[in-house]
């Protein structure tokens, strides 16, 4: 009777590596409980011990303070964005930008919002001192400025860039208000040729 084959160990993670997978399994969990998700739910979504959690954070602050600067990044959304060929047609690059910064303002407030309601007061310095938009904001609105390419614009790229976004802003404000959202093609068609039908009065 032949044995068994053994079975191989999986090769360890780097504590970076394994850092950023248990915070990736956090995430979801903290938009649905906030700050009062459990370690042990956390590890358990992540498929490790509980206690391999405190051996890559020090506590759960240190975890949840992770899982907001998770959510601030925005380097796979730039990524996304500057990988677009620039001979795709500009309205569908910049539908393409406004579903993805609508993605990342969702992952962003969900985190945030749902701590803030559970009561969690971040501590990490960098996130307090830090003063105006996000870094990841501000280099995921470069990317989508860049999306006008050559475009013949009245204005720069990075003011197209912002006003687009402002409206992405509002539009995801939207369904607190009882409304609606926009679609992000709906968004591009207005901001590109505005509010009135083509030969229409502004009386």
């Amino acid at each position: 009777m032949s044995e068994e084959p053994r079975r191989r160990r999986a090769p360890a993670m780097s504590p970076q590596d394994r850092r950023e997978a248990i915070v990736q399994a956090a995430l979801p969990l903290v938009v649905k409980a906030g700050a009062n998700v459990t370690t042990s739910q956390i590890a358990a979504a992540a498929g490790i011990a509980e206690g391999t959690v405190f051996r890559v954070f020090k506590d759960k602050a240190e975890l949840l303070d992770a899982c907001i600067q998770r959510a601030l990044l925005s380097d796979d959304e730039v990524a996304r964005l500057e990988a677009i060929p620039s001979d795709v047609p500009l309205v569908e690059r910049l539908t393409t930008g406004v579903a993805t910064f609508s993605g990342y303002l969702d992952r962003m407030w969900g985190v945030i919002g749902a701590l803030r309601e559970s009561g969690y007061q971040p501590r990490d310095e960098d996130h307090h001192k830090h003063k105006g938009p996000p870094i990841g904001m501000q280099q995921l609105s470069d990317a989508v400025a860049g999306l006008f390419g050559d475009a013949d614009l009245r204005v720069s790229p990075d003011l197209a860039g912002r006003m687009l976004l402002g409206a992405v802003f509002t539009n995801r404000m939207g369904p607190g208000f009882g409304q609606t959202a926009a679609e992000p093609a709906d968004i591009v068609e207005l901001f590109l040729h505005g509010a009135l039908e083509p030969g229409g009065s502004d009386d």
